[in-house]
């Protein structure tokens, strides 16, 4: 497992160090470092959605209903987050916007996940 994640991070890391040239537009080595970098981060962050749903599920209905929505709601977006990461990672040469919004587990804590559509290209021209 170990020889596997060491040239996935070295690869991360060598592909989000490219400086962007264009002020108006990422390069597409820098969309696609970030797409990587992206999907990895939440292949590996997935289950912080577990205490990220019990606090906003406890602060909705209480603790009494919060704790057990909160846990099935953190299951569903953890296993959610994970296959989306798997998808960004592998899909990296295709620069599209995140899947998972907020695009990190831990933005914007208080906002429940949600999942956009997937594969909208990324466009400088186009605002949505």
């Amino acid at each position: 497992m170990k020889k596997i994640i060491s040239p996935i991070l070295l690869l991360i890391l060598l592909i989000t160090s490219t400086n962007s040239f264009s002020s108006e537009q990422d390069s597409y080595g820098s969309q696609v470092g970030e797409k990587a970098l992206n999907g990895f981060t939440n292949m590996t962050t997935a289950f912080i959605e577990i205490p990220k749903n019990i606090i906003n599920s406890s602060n909705d209905a209480g603790l009494f209903l919060g704790l057990p929505g909160g846990i099935i709601k953190g299951v569903i977006n953890t296993v959610g987050r994970t296959l989306v990461g798997v998808t960004d990672l592998i899909t990296a040469p295709i620069p599209t916007k995140p899947i998972a919004m907020p695009a990190y587990v831990w933005q914007k804590f208080d906002i429940d996940t949600s999942y956009d559509d997937e594969f909208r290209l990324k466009t400088s021209n186009i605002d949505d």
